[in-house]
């Protein structure tokens, strides 16, 4: 069973990466993965915990020494580990859930069009370093995936040729990523180091803002020189119904990013979960828009109401951490990432090859199991650790490091990332284009912000 719990992973794994050529949505895979190695665990559970690889079995015998047989495993799986890991999971997809829905209420009340219509340039040089700039900052702020998504509709209204729009929105991953990678609330993977306990957020940002800005602007200086003429704008419709007034745009927007911003500070201020700041800024920012528009006809209610945008919120995307959150929770609680972890250290022997490993595999599977194993596999340890041990404590350089490779890997491939699934399926992006136009510079990009996170901590 301990085998046979790898084996359902890796087959659901893969149909996760061939999402599209098996044409079964990878909520669905993450799902079935998830329940089934809980499944195996427990009716395989006397063997799988008798091999002595699972950390928290000893854990739960050394807090229980009186407890022993099959009763007192089944009741380990059931009450204490299930219990544990889905409040973990709960926390995070809570907050995405409610950081989703806010950006959506600002987008459907075209918050976000505040900030289009300030770009006037068609130059692509010009575009390019605009748009990227903007991406990083906007990504940071509300978060890689949704920026992407806001990015790439901003696109449409600015690039008429595909080939050119893909080539931006291209670029606009990597932004994205880059972005993200700094920011506690700027990607999955360091909202999950964030709640976790692992970074905190000034730290975080210290470390990582520079590398992931390098990471960025080496990929640009390079398209400066390589990249000529000017964009085609598409023609704009001047019949087009707009449902809110200037005023209504700016106050959603204003709300919309300082209920963003908000969280840290709630969780700083308060030490309650992230979680909780999201849904008290949502909660406001809901209520402040069913006062606005009570008065309004209902077809314009039925379009700007927060039960409305709800319904655009991309739920298969929350199905899908869920999934697969459990699924790497079952993994780590039976101690299958125990033995990953002493591989990598025996094998590796320094975080910042493991870092960049885990990076590189994140641009060919998702780079959130990936950062929840290497949470399951490393311990956070007391403040004052000395030797190797020092690394893996809170805002210790592997956590930070991870964050960035973790964030920022992804690029290499356009299925490596959140923000480059949701662009390839905007867009419909050509792997194979991708691949040939754009993984290249993502690879220079990322090991040149690598390396100057090296030279930062490293030396």
């Amino acid at each position: 069973m301990f085998i046979l719990m790898v084996v359902v992973f890796v087959l659901g794994y893969t149909a996760i990466a061939l999402e599209h050529p098996l044409k079964v949505d990878k909520a669905a895979s993450a799902l079935i993965i998830g329940s089934l190695v809980w499944v195996l665990y427990i009716l395989g559970a006397e063997d799988i915990l008798h091999l002595g690889f699972s950390p928290a079995w000893e854990a739960f015998l050394a807090a229980h020494p009186d407890v022993h047989g099959l009763h007192a495993m089944h009741e380990f799986i059931v009450e204490y580990e299930i219990i544990h890991h889905l409040g973990e999971i709960g926390e995070i997809l809570f907050f995405l859930l409610g950081a989703m829905t806010i950006v959506e209420v600002v987008d459907q009340h075209e918050g976000f069009k505040i900030i289009t219509d300030k770009i006037k340039t068609t130059n692509k040089v010009k575009l390019l370093w605009i748009l990227s700039f903007l991406t990083f900052f906007m990504s940071a702020l509300l978060d890689n995936l949704t920026t992407t998504i806001v990015l790439v509709a901003l696109l449409r209204k600015l690039v008429d040729d595909k080939q050119t729009r893909w080539f931006f929105a291209s670029m606009v991953v990597l932004a994205a990523n880059a972005g993200g990678a700094w920011s506690p609330i700027g990607d999955v993977t360091t909202i999950m180091l964030w709640i976790g306990g692992q970074v905190t957020t000034l730290k975080i940002i210290e470390g990582v803002i520079l590398p992931s800005l390098v990471c960025m602007i080496i990929p640009l200086i390079i398209l400066s020189f390589t990249m000529k003429g000017n964009v085609k704008r598409p023609e704009i419709d001047e019949d087009e119904i707009e449902y809110t007034t200037s005023r209504e745009r700016i106050l959603f927007l204003a709300m919309g990013v300082g209920g963003l911003l908000f969280v840290p500070v709630f969780k700083t201020a308060t030490h309650l979960p992230p979680y909780m700041g999201m849904l008290l800024s949502l909660g406001v920012i809901w209520v402040i828009g069913e006062i606005i528009h009570k008065d309004k006809p209902q077809e314009i209610k039925k379009k700007l109401k927060v039960t409305a945008v709800l319904q655009r919120v991309d739920v298969p995307t929350v199905l899908f951490f869920l999934g697969i959150l459990s699924a790497v929770a079952a993994l780590q609680s039976a101690g299958h990432l125990n033995i990953l972890a002493k591989y990598l250290d025996e094998n590796l022997k320094s975080i910042y090859l493991i870092d960049l490993a885990i990076g590189v595999l994140s641009s060919i599977v998702d780079n959130v199991p990936l950062v929840a194993g290497a949470m399951g596999m490393y311990p956070i340890h007391e403040a004052g650790a000395v030797g190797y041990d020092a690394f893996f404590v809170q805002d210790g350089l592997f956590w930070e490091f991870l964050a960035y490779t973790a964030g920022t890997g992804g690029s290499i491939l356009i299925i490596g990332s959140a923000a480059g699934v949701a662009a390839m399926g905007l867009e419909k992006i050509d792997f194979i284009w991708y691949l040939k136009k754009i993984s290249w510079l993502a690879i220079i990009g990322y090991l040149s912000g690598a390396a100057v996170y090296y030279i930062m901590f490293g030396l």
